[in-house]
């Protein structure tokens, strides 16, 4: 008897060595993304998941779920040559999130390249009813995040093999390695419209651009931001991403701060992050039973902010 998994490649009948034919519920819609990294931690299973979980987490984001993927493996001749354990661990990490995530594994690509690069193409399905996207806040709305923030800055620190690396590397595997199952399966259960995933523009990035698209403003309460431990710490040593400096400048002149500014706070927020969680915008009568499903299913489910009528400016940090 095969497994749900099997069933749905073998119900497409057509095979050939690059591509396979996956079975798709009738009445679904289709989501398709595709999302490359480079290594952000050392073990190859570790990273093969962390760039499964982000690749999927775009189809989390509109409240689908991932049906099919494939590899895109970017790697330098000589690791294929002299250390392909490497390179089956990465593809093992990658098969052991799509397996968590209920999703075929439909083959791949790979690419002779100079540096190692790993990611997934996604396709997922979502009901057409219940897409949430980034035009759906409105004013009123609680932002609910579900993973802490901070792995870009950690990352860094790991790649200096600063004080403290094997922490920051402990919490980068367990939070950029967790799917964002859970919130895309809120999404859909409580009927949210406005969500993303926090990636390489950091919480304050995402939230403006759900801001924009949706014609609001967001209030984001910094106190409330759950952070990966010793961020600030790190921060205040400089050991922050080029990409999350370029946030911050990009981000500055829509950008009001209703407190003290804190240089290294303010890069906590735009941190570019891998596999960040989801942000959810939740109308407050909802709210105590989206929290509850998130904190049952193991997310975080911290309220770090608030949709307001547009203003001036398209995030306020308080």
């Amino acid at each position: 008897m095969p497994s749900e998994l099997e069933a749905r490649v073998l119900a497409g009948r057509a095979f050939n060595e690059d591509a396979v034919v996956v079975a798709m519920p009738q009445g679904m819609g289709l989501v398709q993304t595709v999302d490359i990294l480079s290594p952000i931690v050392n073990d190859g299973f570790a990273f093969g998941r962390i760039a499964a979980c982000n690749a999927l987490s775009d189809v989390y984001a509109m409240g689908g779920r991932p049906w099919s993927a494939m590899s895109v493996a970017c790697f330098p001749e000589d690791l294929a040559e002299n250390a392909p354990e490497e390179l089956a661990a990465i593809l093992r990490g990658a098969l052991d999130a799509m397996h968590e995530a209920g999703c075929v594994s439909a083959g791949g690509h790979t690419v002779k390249d100079d540096e190692l690069k790993f990611g997934l193409a996604v396709s997922g399905i979502v009901d057409p009813a219940k897409i949430a996207q980034n035009s759906g806040l409105a004013p009123g709305m609680r932002l609910v995040l579900t993973k802490p923030i901070g792995s870009g800055i950690l990352a860094t620190a790991l790649k200096a093999s600063w004080e403290g690396w094997e922490e920051a590397d402990a919490q980068i595997r367990r939070w950029c390695g967790r799917l964002n199952r859970v919130a895309g399966e809120a999404i859909a259960r409580f009927g949210i419209r406005g969500a993303t995933d926090i990636t390489g523009f950091g919480l304050a990035g995402h939230a403006m651009e759900l801001a924009r698209a949706s014609r609001t403003t967001v209030r984001i309460n910094a106190d409330a931001v759950p952070l990966m431990d010793h961020v600030l710490d790190y921060a205040g040593d400089g050991l922050v991403p080029a990409g999350t400096i370029g946030n911050r400048k990009f981000c500055a002149c829509r950008t009001k701060w209703e407190r003290p500014k804190d240089e290294d706070l303010e890069n906590a927020l735009f941190d570019t992050q891998t596999s960040g969680g989801l942000l959810l915008g939740v109308e407050p009568e909802r709210l105590g039973e989206v929290q509850s499903f998130l904190t049952a299913g193991g997310d975080l489910a911290c309220v770090v902010g608030e949709v307001l009528e547009q203003g001036d400016a398209l995030l306020l940090v308080g």
